[in-house]
């Protein structure tokens, strides 16, 4: 049986978005994930902060991880509502997801999402995030990234 951080790690590594935007696992347990994400030209947007949808994108991949990780082994959550309030630009260097299952059931879970960036003055909040997803069987996942 695989470890929430390996479960996180083989999904991550396999989904075209989170592997060639660069998303890393800081950790995962069960209903609780953070990941991160080191800033990139493509990743801002015209003033150099992440751009919303970056913003978005981590919290999304990180609620569904941390949704996944507290479902019985052959299930994994999918998004159905994602919702985003933006608090402050995203202007580190660093974006980080930590993201929190409030809710696991057999059908539905809600989970929360706390994004912050890298500031000279420490970790900064940027954006919270609201996250229902449903519960569905894991699909067939292929052992190699795709291309």
């Amino acid at each position: 049986m695989m470890t929430p951080e390996q479960l996180v790690r083989n999904v991550t590594a396999i989904t075209g978005y989170t592997r060639h935007a660069g998303v890393d696992i800081v950790s995962a347990e069960a209903g609780r994930v953070t990941l991160s994400l080191d800033k990139k030209p493509e990743l801002t947007q015209f003033n150099g902060f992440f751009h919303g949808g970056v913003v978005s994108g981590l919290a999304d991949h990180a609620a569904g991880a941390a949704a996944t990780t507290a479902l019985p082994a052959g299930k994994i959550a999918v998004t159905v509502d994602l919702h985003v309030n933006f608090l402050s630009p995203a202007s580190g260097n660093r974006l980080y997801a930590k993201a929190r299952a409030v809710q696991v059931g057999s059908t539905i879970c809600v989970v929360t999402v706390d994004m912050e960036t890298d500031t000279s003055d420490g970790l900064k909040p940027c954006a919270l995030a609201s996250v229902t997803l449903r519960v569905v069987d894991m699909p067939a996942m292929s052992s190699k990234p795709l291309a």
